[in-house]
């Protein structure tokens, strides 16, 4: 047997290794959130899910008000950063010269290393007060007949969190949008604008229609980035286990709720809850996961 086999053997043996180890881990953590929320799931059961009491006193615990939290701000982060995202790789990919590619890629890659906590910052001294005394009341003057934007103004609510979740998935969604984008074939953007495509057509034919899988997955991966964040969203949301439609109002998050509280839970019914809600994100990261591939699957089979 050559050294090429041996090294062929090897390396499929640490593919092997790793595909397992990572498995392991996550069995593990489903393992451990699942024996240490055992109390809470006996307790409360499915109840749990559509229960809206968080009170730690009398040891009543609900989690809607917090899957309600993390969905809304999620899904509006994303509404936001989605179509700025894909602008600014389309910019990159279609416009910009080298330089200044190069140039907004680095500081691309430095937004995406930026610490959560430094987001939260920035959003606790600078966003937060300008949503409370300019951007809020501006919108509220405007669509203040919706139910989405009434009520009163602090700052720190679902819109802030939204918006500060937004800038933080940005990179994420630019960076792969970009890369999407430099992959589609030189030879197709020209058989384009050779049958008299303007740039615009050529781009939403050629570009847009061609990676719309891979934006989709982009764009999942951005969501679960903003489903998980826990720092920047607990400094920005006001952590109330509060279900409202107004943008204005504070609320929680599965993350936050934990991060909150979890030092100071002291009851076995209360640690164990926020293990429960803990298990519940986990499962929900799992659901997104799972729901994106078979969608992309799909997507990829009708394309």
């Amino acid at each position: 047997m050559t050294n090429k086999d041996y090294s062929n053997k090897i390396f499929k043996f640490i593919l092997k290794i790793s595909a397992i180890v990572s498995f392991s881990i996550l069995v593990l953590l489903f393992v451990v959130l699942l024996k240490h929320s055992y109390l809470a799931i006996k307790t409360f059961k499915l109840k749990f899910f559509i229960d809206t009491t968080w009170d730690p006193v009398f040891e009543k615990f609900g989690a809607l008000p917090f899957v309600y939290g993390t969905l809304l701000t999620s899904f509006l982060a994303l509404i936001i950063s989605a179509p700025i995202s894909i602008s600014v790789a389309l910019f990159l990919s279609e416009f910009a010269n080298r330089r200044l590619k190069e140039f907004l890629g680095v500081i691309i890659s430095l937004l995406a290393a930026i610490p959560s906590v430094i987001y939260g910052l920035v959003g606790i001294f600078v966003l937060a007060p300008l949503m409370r005394e300019y951007i809020s009341p501006g919108i509220q003057k405007i669509f203040g007949f919706l139910p989405f934007f009434q009520g009163s103004v602090y700052g720190l609510d679902y819109f802030t969190a939204s918006i500060v979740l937004s800038i933080m998935i940005t990179p994420t969604i630019t960076s792969i949008s970009t890369e999407l984008f430099d992959a589609v074939p030189k030879s197709l953007r020209e058989a384009s604008l050779a049958l008299g495509a303007t740039k615009w057509e050529m781009i939403k034919i050629s570009v847009l229609k061609t990676t719309k899988v891979g934006i989709i997955a982009a764009l999942l991966l951005g969501l679960g980035r903003a489903i998980g964040e826990t720092m920047a969203v607990t400094m920005v949301i006001g952590n109330v286990p509060n279900i409202s439609l107004s943008l204005f109002s504070s609320g929680a998050t599965l993350a936050s709720v934990i991060a909150n509280e979890f030092t100071e839970a002291t009851g076995d019914l209360y640690l164990s809850s926020l293990y429960y809600i803990g298990l519940v994100l986990l499962l929900v990261t799992l659901a997104l996961n799972l729901s994106s591939n078979i969608l992309i699957k799909y997507l990829v089979k009708t394309k």
